[in-house]
């Protein structure tokens, strides 16, 4: 789908998530995410090629294979943990979707240890210790 059609799907479900959400407050809610799970399908969708890309990219530059896999964890953790806190938020659980954010951060952390170790081993035998 392109990103017109994205928009006109992502303004319906809007206004009638604000029509609805006078009377069932709980139905808006569904609809924002539903809405917001069918764009994020679609563009799921369309970045398979560009992740092919990316990884033949790595491939001739001869970057480690582990580090990409590290940064595509990585960016899959940011858009879930993003689209989840939005989903929260949209829900006016803002307590919720900070911690969601928290948690995130924190994979991301845990994650990127590795590539860390590395980057302090080359320091310190750069600095000879």
């Amino acid at each position: 789908m392109n990103l017109i059609g994205l928009i006109i799907v992502a303004m319906l479900a809007a206004m009638l998530s604000v029509m609805i959400k006078k009377y069932n407050p709980e139905y808006s809610i569904l609809i924002s995410i539903i809405a917001g799970v069918f764009i994020l399908s679609s563009i799921l969708s369309e970045v398979a090629p560009s992740i092919q890309k990316i990884k033949d990219l790595i491939a001739t530059s001869g970057v480690s294979y582990e580090h990409a896999k590290i940064l595509f964890k990585a960016l899959g953790i940011c858009f879930l943990a993003q689209f989840a806190s939005d989903s929260c938020n949209d829900a006016g659980e803002t307590a919720l979707a900070a911690k969601i954010e928290m948690a995130g951060k924190i994979l991301i952390i845990g994650l990127a240890l590795p590539l860390f170790e590395q980057v302090i081993k080359i320091v310190s035998k750069l600095f000879g210790d």
